[in-house]
């Protein structure tokens, strides 16, 4: 009976394979639809977002969104360099992992580890588009879009316990959106102190991973579980506002943090120079220390006077006293056009001794020039008291000053309850009359008005001029117009044009002490200009 069933089954398995395929074949061939409809064709234009979507998975920033910009001429430059690239990006992650993989020879029984292949493959990296950022501040931020479904090849084979294993990895795919910021701004190559790396979210990595040649990725569960190991692990040290600092150049500006406080004490100044036509000058003083970011400091104008008394205290933070320079620069102030200069000087913070006030009295000069020889002439003195007091290890004053975006306090005589409300006209961009173009900024405020110079022939003029206005209550509610306009010669028959202007609403910069920002203008077709406004009580 046994035998029976075994020799029945047989022929039924025998004969039922090519009788099955057959059946099938006929099937297949009979039942074909007689009629092959065309495929419906339309326009892009007549399709939804959603046909989009499906047609287009993969839709480059720059299309979807205009504050990204091509940038295919990077891509072409990656392109070219690729294969360099690769060898040498290769040669450091050797010789890197090479260095932290000895650490662990000797130890857990493990005898040695090397690459046996490392190649990041023929596929570059794609930029899918960039978007840059005005902060109007000295740093650059972009935001590129990387791409890259490369085709690496590496393998490391490790060797413990007399047993040698390779683990190798394959099809590399990343996507992600890192943020670069150049900062600060030096005027040292390559110009910027260091670069920081963030990631804006979290990336999006796939890759397989094959150990003595068994794919782990195909094991259930594991891949996802390595995607979310990874993700969270570089979220964990790189995602904003956490970042990966790079410094590039050791400037006192671009890596040094403060060391210490100076002390500065503009006394008094003796047999200025006579600057006004009617009468005496109106002087005041400027202060600058190199190095510093914030704005120069400034003292109170003291009218109609050749020799001022100010005795007022200034304060900076110092990165680097054998280096760093106090700029000091006297001014006659004018009500309309711009500051004569009365003279200058420098004095190097090398020479004050720490925690010793001392008293310097300097001449004053029309230039730093040895040579110039308007320097013969005397322009007075200025005295200044300089204290410098350098940080103790575990001083609690040390701060950072790098990001410092405070405002001075109002100098002495200040209006109770009031303030003082300084405005910077920095820039202007794209302004052009139909005449002529010599752009100069009227500031109207509260029925004052004040002028910048006139810049000639020029539609990106800069000026870099600033206006104060004492004021004895905070001007909430109040507006300040900037007018950019353009002056002819004398002769000229369309003498004045107008090149647009800008209301600026003064709530704002009493409520934030400091607004920074580019105006479009109005009534010009692409002007803009860059203002900032300080309110100091």
């Amino acid at each position: 009976m046994g035998f029976l069933s075994t020799l029945l089954s047989s022929i039924g398995f025998g004969l039922g394979i090519p009788a099955g395929l057959v059946i099938g074949y006929f099937m297949f061939i009979y039942f074909q639809p007689n009629e092959v409809q065309e495929p419906i064709s339309r326009l892009v234009g007549e399709r939804n977002s959603k046909d989009l979507q499906r047609l287009l998975p993969e839709i480059p920033l720059w299309v979807k969104n205009p504050d990204y910009d091509r940038v295919n001429w990077i891509n072409r430059f990656i392109f070219e360099m690729w294969p360099y690239l690769d060898k040498a990006i290769c040669k450091m992650v050797r010789d890197t992992t090479m260095r932290i993989a000895g650490q662990y020879i000797g130890q857990y029984k493990i005898e040695s580890i090397e690459f046996e292949t490392l190649t990041l493959g023929t596929m570059q990296p794609t930029l899918q588009g960039i978007k840059v950022f005005d902060t109007q501040e000295d740093e650059i931020i972009i935001e590129p879009i990387l791409k890259w479904a490369g085709n690496p090849n590496i393998i490391i084979a490790v060797k413990a316990f007399g047993i040698r294993v390779t683990v190798q990895l394959v099809d590399l795919h990343i996507f992600t959106v890192p943020r670069v910021i150049l900062k600060p701004l030096v005027p040292t190559l390559p110009c910027f102190g260091k670069i920081s790396v963030s990631l804006m979210e979290k990336p999006h990595v796939d890759f397989g991973l094959k150990l003595g040649g068994l794919d782990l990725m195909a094991i259930p569960g594991l891949y996802k579980i390595v995607q979310e190991i990874i993700k969270e692990k570089v979220a964990e040290l790189y995602l904003w506002p956490k970042t990966l600092e790079i410094p590039i150049i050791d400037d006192p500006r671009a890596a040094k943090k403060p060391v210490g406080m100076l002390y500065v004490k503009v006394i008094r100044a003796v047999n200025l120079k006579k600057m006004d036509i009617l009468g005496k000058s109106d002087p005041y003083v400027k202060l600058k220390l190199t190095g510093e970011r914030l704005q120069s400091r400034k003292t109170t104008v003291k009218m109609s006077n050749l020799n001022p008394e100010w005795n007022e205290v200034f304060t900076f933070a110092v990165k680097d006293p054998n280096s760093q320079v106090l700029e000091l620069l006297a001014y006659d102030w004018d009500k309309v056009g711009t500051h004569d200069k009365l003279g200058m000087q420098i004095l190097p913070l090398k020479y004050v001794t720490a925690h010793e006030p001392k008293i310097f009295t300097l001449e004053l000069l029309k230039t730093m020039d040895p040579n110039d020889p308007h320097n013969k002439r005397s322009r007075g003195q200025i005295i200044v008291e300089l204290t410098y007091n350098p940080f103790k290890e575990d001083d609690n004053s040390v701060r950072d000053y790098e990001n410092a975006t405070e405002v001075d306090k109002a100098p002495e005589g200040t209006p109770e309850g009031g303030g003082l409300l300084v405005v910077i006209v920095h820039e202007a961009e794209d302004v052009e009359g139909k005449h002529h173009t010599n752009p100069y900024v009227t500031l109207l405020f509260m029925g004052e008005e004040r002028k910048t110079k006139r810049v000639k022939k020029n539609r990106d003029p800069r000026w870099e001029q600033d206006f104060e206005f004492m004021l004895e209550k905070p001007p909430v509610g109040e507006k300040i117009q900037v007018k950019v306009l353009s002056k002819g010669s004398s002769f000229h028959w369309h003498r004045k044009e107008d090149l647009g202007y800008v209301d600026i609403n003064l709530s704002d910069v009493v409520n934030n002490k400091r607004i920074n920002e580019i105006y479009h203008l109005i009534n010009s077709r692409n002007g803009k200009i860059h203002i900032e406004l300080q309110w100091k009580t």
